[in-house]
């Protein structure tokens, strides 16, 4: 296998077109947005230069049109199949990671009014009553297809963490409408 250095983009890719066969940076990008990306987020700019770095290296072939559209399709070698295989097997040390920038204002709350941090969680609300909406929908719609079930399973995480921040939520909100807080402390000039 090729000495290049492999992200976890780099495994997106090979994954996805192991599982959907030859594609185009733009079927990653399509693909990616109807799934993982739910729940692994990066710039889309890499699914349309890693394939290349990735055939560079040997782990995926470049087959592309000769007429039409002139397409650039990319298929996994044995290699790309290789190096999926390692990773898969690599267990995972690091730390569930949760970047969220409503709970980063939230820890600043002291320093808001309440009409704020009330904003904050009516609209926290929203969101994740819709993301719960989305994903119990793609739940009806996919869930009883063979060819996707195994796949699902990520989508359980995803509906459990949906509900937890829900809940969450909903106790901020009732907690700022029970005047609990912000405890306004020296307001930011």
């Amino acid at each position: 296998m090729s000495s290049v250095r492999l992200s976890t983009t780099s495994y997106v890719v090979l994954g996805m077109i192991a599982l959907r066969g030859p594609s185009t940076p733009y079927d990653l990008k399509r693909a990616v947005g109807r799934s993982v990306g739910y729940f692994w987020s990066f710039p889309h700019a890499q699914l349309y230069s890693e394939p290349k770095r990735l055939e560079e290296a040997g782990l995926l072939d470049l087959h592309e049109e000769q007429h039409g559209r002139r397409r650039k399709l990319y298929t996994i070698t044995d290699s790309g199949r290789a190096a999926l295989r390692d990773w898969l097997r690599e267990p995972v040390h690091a730390h569930f990671e949760l970047r969220d920038v409503a709970e980063i204002k939230l820890f600043f709350n002291e320093l808001a009014e309440p009409v704020d941090v009330a904003r904050l969680a009516a609209g926290q609300i929203e969101q994740h009553e819709r993301r719960i909406a989305e994903y119990e929908e793609m739940q009806r719609r996919y869930g009883d297809i063979d060819d996707v079930a195994t796949r699902m399973v990520t989508l359980e995480l995803g509906l459990g963490m949906e509900r937890a921040a829900l809940d969450f939520w909903r106790g901020v909100a009732a907690r700022v409408e029970r005047g609990e807080f912000p405890v306004p402390r020296e307001k930011v000039r």
